[in-house]
């Protein structure tokens, strides 16, 4: 499996949006179509695009999923869709709309009988979205702070057989400070599977640097303010991890 490139869509109010670290009062709108957005990505050969709705991890409910299954459907691209995801109804309407794969994130910390049990129902189509501050789980949208570490609850969800994980260090995102690479590594080697790095890359080499852990299991970044903020394009990042 490639090392890949998730060029980031988050959504609020039905626009293209960026907070800086998880924090709703600090928000820049990128964009006006959430669609218009995955098109260019797409366009720019991005192969999977990751989709947040984050009114839904606020309300507790799907509020964008309008845009998400209509870059599923009109778009040759695999989509991945994150925020106010909290029932079984909630994946089949993705899944059933044409996304590739649903991230379970707050409910695997609440309520993880469930998502174990979606894990073995739905397979490689559920992510566990495991979003981090200091080591410790934080849930809906990142507004609480729980006292599980992180690391523990990947090394549950992959005894249940889940096999992707997007590990997301709130302290880096939005920043464009850099990944926080050793968490994703060990979060990585903990697992024993794959785990896709979100939060904080800023430049073409921290995906390098990523990618050099590859066999340890890091598999991807989702990449989201360094490609708005015109560091660098899609195409960029795909010639520089080598796809």
């Amino acid at each position: 499996m490639a090392f890949t490139i998730y060029p980031a869509i988050d959504m609020r109010g039905g626009k293209c949006v960026r907070l800086i670290q998880g924090d709703y009062n600090q928000e820049t709108v990128y964009g006006d179509s959430p669609f218009d957005m995955a098109k260019s990505f797409k366009e720019a050969g991005a192969e999977w695009i990751h989709m947040v709705d984050l009114d839904g991890a606020k309300d507790g409910k799907r509020v964008n999923d309008t845009f998400v299954i209509q870059a599923a459907k009109e778009l040759n691209v695999n989509v991945q869709i994150g925020g106010g995801i909290r029932t079984e109804q909630d994946i089949t309407h993705y899944l059933d709309n044409g996304v590739t794969r649903v991230i379970i994130g707050s409910i695997a910390i609440s309520n993880p009988e469930f998502a174990i049990e979606m894990v073995k129902k739905y397979g490689k189509q559920i992510a566990i979205g495991i979003d981090a501050k200091n080591g410790y789980v934080a849930t809906h949208g990142w507004l609480n702070t729980s006292e599980v570490k992180a690391v523990e609850v990947g090394k549950r969800f992959a005894d249940a057989g889940a096999e992707t994980f997007i590990f997301t260090d709130i302290a880096t995102d939005g920043m464009l400070s850099g990944p926080n690479v050793d968490a994703v590594k060990l979060m990585a080697s903990e697992t024993g599977k794959q785990v896709i790095a979100s939060g904080g890359v800023s430049s073409l080499a921290d995906l390098t640097r990523l990618k050099e852990f590859e066999a340890v299991g890091v598999s991807g970044a989702i990449v989201g303010k360094a490609i708005y903020e015109g560091r660098f394009t899609v195409s960029d990042a795909l010639k520089e991890v080598g796809v």
